[in-house]
């Protein structure tokens, strides 16, 4: 059966004291809390990953992620991160394939299919981004565009490996715009991500993948959001820096 997944993206915000503060109130916060959230997932700047992750290896349901690793596993490669070095410091995810880091980074779907490929022989579980800009959107190919990036970066993948991605859906013009996809946008792309894993890998594999609604969820649209057949969560960029906003949005379930 699906988890349900609340994952905070911090980006690149807080510094060092900051960060602590954050996660001590997200961990005091969530102690002996009741919700339906059967993980919860913080991906903090990669300087503070480490700490992040030894403060919340005792709390219950809460991983840590980084935001992003490299293609390979070691080398001349100045200011990036390994996913071994991820491994190492205790984290269970990478971001791979944000929307941020496409657009910036420029990276292409085959790119991401090598970094897929190297978290997971490193025994990282990948939350998986895919999404689709306003003229995409706009043009009526937004299913279509979505689905080409899952085929290009991850339908290599055998089953057993599958069951480590989680899908993260992003729409791009929803992403610290403040415009959120209705209920029904976000429910009728989750479908259609799930009916085109179901083609690939059939419907077992697909009903067991989580997949995430990426863009402007908050305290107020979350519940709702959720509520939809087809959302199993989702990727949090502004709001999880408030620990209080975080943990109502947890809550939602």
């Amino acid at each position: 059966m699906r988890k349900k997944i609340v994952a905070g993206n911090w980006k690149m915000n807080k510094n060092c004291d900051e960060a602590e503060e954050l996660v001590v109130q997200l961990v005091v916060g969530l102690k002996n809390l009741d919700h339906n959230t059967d993980e919860i997932v913080l991906c903090p700047p990669a300087l503070f990953l480490q700490d992040v992750t030894l403060k919340i290896s005792n709390s219950s349901k809460m991983y840590s992620s980084s935001q992003n690793c490299h293609t390979h596993e070691s080398g001349a490669y100045t200011g990036e991160i390994s996913a071994k070095m991820i491994k190492s410091v205790g984290a269970t995810y990478t971001l791979v394939g944000h929307s941020e880091r496409r657009m910036y980074n420029h990276e292409s779907d085959e790119m991401l299919a090598t970094k897929v490929n190297t978290a997971l022989a490193n025994g990282l579980k990948v939350i998986f981004c895919c999404g689709e800009s306003l003229d995409i959107r706009n043009s009526g190919n937004h299913v279509s565009f979505v689905t080409t990036q899952l085929q290009n970066s991850l339908f290599h993948l055998s089953d057993s490996d599958f069951k480590n991605i989680v899908i993260a859906y992003e729409p791009i013009w929803a992403i610290g715009t403040g415009v959120t996809a209705s209920t029904e946008q976000a429910q009728e792309m989750h479908a259609e991500i799930r009916k085109f894993l179901a083609s690939k890998y059939g419907q077992a594999i697909a009903d067991d993948t989580s997949i995430l609604y990426g863009g402007s969820c908050n305290p107020k649209n979350a519940k709702e959001l959720f509520s939809q057949t087809d959302v199993d969560g989702g990727l949090i960029g502004g709001a999880s820096l408030v620990a209080s906003d975080f943990i109502s949005i947890i809550q939602s379930f």
